[in-house]
């Protein structure tokens, strides 16, 4: 019978979760490691992809992250380092470290980010390479998709160029937006006052003009083009507008958290550690968009199992089950062409 179907996983998505593993882990993790529990790899292995094929990946994955300015350490035997026939392999917490008398604030932090997304990586030197990673990492433990990657703008977020033009310019924007359980989109026209990252995704924050009102809307949900009208603001209302966006998102995800059973050592627990807290049974995580959480909680299949509130469980079990489903149809057609 021929071997099950491997998870499609594009590969800069399998490359940013081996950098995940490499900074995570002081002692280094083997290549046998990295294969079989590195999400892109494990798929593979899974799917019957012979240890060859899947070793020649993690050379070219490791050459590409190189060339990309990722600095992966390989270390030996301890008792001969030059002995690599069970090495194992790292990326040093030093290169995502800053002096201990230098500090940024949070506006700043996110100024030199989004500073540093703007040059493509030919165009910097290693010590800026070098510099925009540590203040990349600053106070954060590092499970996002940052290093020797821009921004994901342009391929997951193509409204984000207009807004950010918008802001600068102090225009009035129109865009379709598509609310979850709505069959259509409703066309928005909002005064852009910033773009902030929260839980990894973009959102702008603005005045919604129809309902004179604050408003936040997440970027992936902006269904078609961004339109610049001729219609100006001030730009003064722009001033703390960023702060503003976080402390109410703040505000959503004190209110709404989940209860969570996540197996050890997983790429779920890795990634979700960041935002959780221990509880008596397995972690609790905030959360601001139910919709979103449990597309992210269901991508994981058997990794977490959702406790509480019950209607996020419901959701992610929903997403399980349309998944389950599709796969199964894809086997029914396979075979009846067969």
């Amino acid at each position: 019978m021929p071997a099950t179907a491997a998870a499609k996983i594009p590969p800069e998505e399998r490359l940013v979760n081996l950098v995940v593993a490499l900074i995570a882990t002081d002692q280094g993790l083997t290549k046998d490691t990295i294969l079989t529990s590195v999400a892109g790899y494990r798929e593979q292995s899974e799917a019957g992809a012979s240890k060859d094929a899947l070793e020649k990946m993690f050379e070219r994955d490791k050459e590409s992250l190189r060339g990309l300015g990722v600095p992966i350490e390989t270390i030996g035997d301890w008792a001969d380092p030059d002995d690599l026939r069970e090495a194992r392999y790292r990326v040093p917490s030093a290169e995502y470290e800053l002096p201990e008398d230098i500090e940024f604030t949070p506006a700043e932090q996110a100024l030199l980010t989004l500073a540093g997304g703007v040059w493509s990586q030919s165009s910097m030197s290693d010590d800026a390479r070098s510099g925009l990673r540590k203040i990349r990492a600053l106070g954060d433990l590092v499970d996002e998709p940052i290093i020797g990657f821009s921004p994901r703008l342009s391929l997951h977020d193509p409204a984000f160029p207009g807004l950010q033009q918008a802001i600068e310019s102090s225009r009035v924007v129109t865009f379709p937006y598509l609310k979850p359980g709505e069959e259509a989109p409703r066309m928005r026209r909002v005064q852009p006052l910033a773009l902030i990252e929260y839980e990894g995704r973009w959102h702008v924050f603005g005045i919604d003009l129809d309902v004179r009102a604050d408003r936040t809307f997440l970027l992936q949900r902006i269904v078609g083009p961004v339109t610049l009208t001729r219609t100006s603001f001030d730009p003064a209302l722009r001033e703390g507008a960023g702060e503003r966006a976080l402390a109410g998102l703040d505000e959503v995800a004190a209110r709404n958290s989940a209860l969570l059973e996540v197996n050890p050592g997983t790429e779920a627990a890795l990634r979700l550690a960041r935002r959780a807290k221990p509880a008596e049974q397995g972690i609790r995580v905030p959360y601001v968009d139910a919709h979103i959480f449990a597309d992210e909680l269901a991508s994981y299949g058997p990794e977490v199992r959702v406790v509480a509130p019950a209607d996020l469980r419901d959701r992610v079990i929903d997403r399980l089950a349309a998944t389950r489903d599709l796969h199964a149809g894809a086997s029914t057609d396979v075979r009846s062409r067969s």
